[in-house]
């Protein structure tokens, strides 16, 4: 972990246009989230397009309401490579805030029917006043793999019985 960004790397036995699937789909944040703060999509519009908003119901035990809503914006896509979102808020006048922070997936093939998938969580564009309150990163560099087990599992063919 360097001061600014927090990686983690996972070998997936999916081709990565499965694993880009699930990540494209805001309904499977909540069982990919290693942390438990994410708790359901309140859009749930397949991810697309640079700049689409999407949002996400959160509980967070330090946060003063408990229960929160973020605005995820999508700030890079290119199926079935790359994917991340910027997290933010939304005040109620019209005007989306985001903190500086990413969260971004990248896909590289290691063979017909497996993917390497690293998970960043990038805080270098956080202001001064959000880090003055906030504790960055906001959680433990084990989230970031928990989260890419949780993601391999989602991705992998259902079992047959």
């Amino acid at each position: 972990m360097n001061q600014e960004s927090v990686s983690a790397t996972l070998t997936f036995a999916v081709p990565a246009a499965r694993v880009f699937a699930v990540l494209a789909d805001p309904a499977a944040h909540a069982a990919i989230d290693g942390t438990g703060w994410v708790q359901a999509p309140a859009d749930r519009a397949p991810l697309t397009e640079v700049g689409q908003i999407f949002r996400m119901d959160m509980y967070h035990a330090d946060h003063p309401d408990g229960d929160y809503q973020v605005v995820n914006k999508v700030a890079v896509i290119d199926p079935p490579h790359v994917i991340g979102w910027l997290t933010g808020t939304d005040p109620g006048d019209g005007r989306l805030e985001f903190g500086g922070w990413i969260w971004r997936y990248d896909l590289a093939p290691a063979g017909p029917s497996e993917t390497e998938v690293t998970l960043t969580y990038d805080w270098s564009g956080v202001p001064q006043y959000i880090r003055d309150r906030i504790r960055f990163p906001p959680f433990g560099p084990e989230h970031l793999i928990n989260s890419l087990h949780h993601l391999a599992e989602l991705a992998a063919p259902a079992s047959r019985t």
